[in-house]
């Protein structure tokens, strides 16, 4: 067997996770390369299936669910394992899991085409698929408290506080967005209305972000940087106080998507400080990996994966600025419902979380199958390609964000708007064609990153069939 420990460690489990996610990471990335094109070359929508308004939907859920809970699922089962000194508490329900996570994002995927959808951001499948997340996610939650509970190591590092957060949150955020009254098997209504249904909406919409896209990954930051570098965490005691700030301030912020809207002002107030205030506790776990890797900035070049963890934690830092900032209703009338956001949104997705979880992959996948990585070169190579195409990516779409907000505000001396929509739209296309761009050079980066793993396992099960 290529795997070197016990099967009471469940590294199937935490490798079919593993794996999983690069599978619908892989479909994902294809349907927003082909999204991006579609925007610019009307002629690569192929109604009805593969039109923009479907594979949009597609590209978002399967990024988020397949591969986001894909490696979450599989990260936080191994760090769990290690934090707790013990393995987890049902390994055979971890492994239906996975069977189970498969088959829903499949599901989604199908129906997704055929234009099922509650039309929710984030949350467009219907109930039936509804249920089978918070199944899964019910799974996850036994394992991983059963596990804390009956751990070993007394002392609950940080990214076990991060893991917990996550898995609570994200069942009261999915459970309350997603109540719905069903009208057939594959068409449902929200429970709420209106202006509330639109607030809740925001409030689930926000904080999926911010507990699918943020915390989980922090958990990971804060175990695989120190784990691959050799040097501990700079200080626990910020990386608790951080956690503590993000994990309250959070939940408060989603109306500040509603700014302008009848949602009440006080409302949006309270959103927009408590964005603001998010700007401290991210930047704890910022300076605190800044200052980790300061006790040996060597390591930025004689050892691959820092560069992938602090590139990573800078984008964070990145976002959380940009995030809280836009959120200020000035800045908000500028650049809202433009190409800014999504280009805040990738900054976030392709530099700060696909980052941080292919340097976990890197670090998991060898120690797991007791070997080293194929090849440094190609991670590097990998490295860069990717930092190079979101950095193409996001840039040109805030750039066109910034233009579409001017434009669209533009009027007359007489008070009359001064262009159309069209004259508007026909200078975009430029910058969509240059994202394109930056979506391949990703891509081509993701494509090393493959290689990279394919051929790490392969000479692994290689060497242990020799064994044998």
């Amino acid at each position: 067997m290529a795997f070197s420990d016990t099967y009471d460690y469940d590294h199937r489990t935490v490798a079919g996770f593993i794996y999983s996610s690069i599978f619908w990471g892989v479909v994902g990335i294809v349907f927003g390369l082909w999204i991006s094109i579609q925007l610019w070359h009307p002629a690569f929508n192929l109604p009805p299936l593969f039109t923009y308004g479907r594979l949009r939907t597609v590209h978002t859920n399967i990024l988020a669910f397949g591969l986001g809970v894909g490696v979450i699922f599989g990260l936080f089962y191994y760090m769990t394992m290690r934090l707790t000194r013990r393995p987890l508490l049902f390994p055979r329900l971890a492994r239906f899991q996975l069977y189970l996570f498969n088959g829903a994002i499949a599901l989604a995927l199908v129906t997704l085409l055929l234009g099922m959808s509650q039309s929710k951001e984030y949350a467009e499948m219907e109930w039936p698929l509804d249920i089978g997340v918070v199944i899964l996610w019910v799974m996850l939650a036994v394992n991983i408290f059963g596990t804390v509970i009956k751990r070993k190591e007394k002392e609950m590092y940080v990214s076990l506080w991060y893991i917990i957060s996550t898995v609570i949150a994200i069942a009261v955020l999915y459970i309350v967005n997603n109540l719905s009254v069903p009208a057939g098997l594959f068409k449902s209504y929200s429970l709420f209305a209106g202006m509330n249904d639109a607030n809740v909406e925001w409030w689930y919409g926000h904080n999926a972000v911010g507990f699918l896209l943020t915390t989980p990954f922090l958990a990971m930051f804060y175990y695989f940087l120190p784990k691959s570098t050799g040097i501990p965490i700079f200080s626990h005691r910020l990386s608790i106080i951080a956690f503590w700030s993000l994990t309250f301030a959070y939940l408060w912020t989603g109306a500040h998507h509603l700014v302008y809207t009848p949602v009440p002002d006080w409302l949006q107030t309270v959103a927009i400080a408590f964005s603001i205030f998010l700007i401290a506790p991210s930047w704890g776990s910022v300076v605190n990996g800044y200052y980790t890797v300061g006790a040996d900035w060597s390591k930025m070049r004689t050892h691959y994966l820092t560069k992938f963890f602090i590139l990573a934690i800078t984008f964070y830092g990145l976002q959380t600025i940009q995030g809280p900032t836009q959120a200020i209703r000035v800045v908000s009338s500028l650049v809202h419902y433009t190409d800014w956001v999504p280009g805040h949104v990738h900054m976030g997705t392709m530099g700060w979380v696909t980052m941080t979880a292919v340097a976990s992959i890197y670090y998991v996948l060898p120690k797991i199958y007791d070997t080293e990585i194929y090849s440094v070169g190609v991670a590097n190579i990998h490295f860069w390609l990717v930092l190079v195409g979101q950095l193409i990516f996001s840039i040109t779409m805030w750039i066109t964000g910034v233009q579409q907000g001017a434009l669209w505000k533009a009027t007359t001396p007489e008070g009359n708007l001064q262009y159309t929509f069209v004259e508007t739209l026909a200078r975009n296309y430029p910058y969509w064609q240059m994202r394109t761009v930056g979506g391949i050079i990703f891509t081509l980066g993701m494509l090393f990153f493959l290689y990279n793993i394919f051929m790490t396992v392969r000479r692994a099960k290689t060497a242990s069939a020799a064994a044998a």
